[in-house]
């Protein structure tokens, strides 16, 4: 049996993935969360095989950090991120954070088990459309190099070392944590930093620090 897990913060998309997922012989949902926060927890108590994360849930950044932090579990599942939104950005980042796959949240029955079982396997998946893609995203993100790096020298030390770690995923209270700074501190780093860089949230400020070389 598979193990699989998936958090979405709509309940009508966990009842369709109930639905699909339960008409398989060879799947176990072992759990499911309706945020971030929850799904770590899931993740941590359940130890799936496979997990299914919406990369936008409560807020932009949700899917994300929830990504990062199953990541760093002992032993974490195979994660392909659900969405609605067929965002380029969004791959990317999630991809680079170590993410086994993407898939649309308009997939097939067929197709998302499909999915699953390449994903327990050890295999990586990416909806065809969004495959198709990413030769240009790649294109996309070179041209955007020096034009981030350029930004990212606007900023002080500290700056860069706050949009770097928001480029890692984390959250304010864990980079007040790793630069010794009191979370509200880190929030008033964070606020003036997407104000400088014309972010209108975090993981666009995560995809500068892509870009500019901070994060490989």
């Amino acid at each position: 049996m598979i193990k699989v897990m998936f958090a979405d913060d709509e309940e009508l998309v966990r009842s369709g993935l109930r639905a699909m997922l339960s008409s398989a012989h060879d799947i176990d949902i072992v759990g499911e969360a309706n945020d971030g926060r929850s799904a770590v927890e899931t993740a941590r108590r359940f130890h799936p095989d496979v997990a299914l994360l919406d990369i936008k849930m409560r807020s932009a950044d949700d899917g994300i950090r929830a990504l990062r932090a199953i990541q760093a579990l002992p032993e974490p599942p195979y994660v392909a991120m659900l969405t609605t939104f067929d965002i380029d950005e969004y791959v990317s980042l999630a991809l680079r954070l170590g993410a086994n796959g993407f898939l649309l949240k308009d997939i097939d029955p067929p197709a998302l088990l499909r999915a699953i079982r390449d994903l327990a396997r050890g295999g990586a998946v990416l909806d065809p459309g969004v495959a198709a893609r990413m030769v240009q995203v790649h294109r996309d993100e070179q041209r955007a190099a020096q034009p981030a790096r350029k930004l990212l020298a606007s900023l002080s030390e500290r700056e860069r070392e706050v949009v770097g770690l928001i480029g890692q995923g984390m959250s304010n209270a864990e980079i007040g944590s790793k630069l010794h700074l009191s979370e509200a501190t880190v929030k008033g780093y964070v606020s003036a930093v997407l104000s400088k860089i014309g972010a209108a949230n975090r993981v666009q400020a995560a995809l500068l620090a892509y870009r500019g070389g901070l994060i490989e």
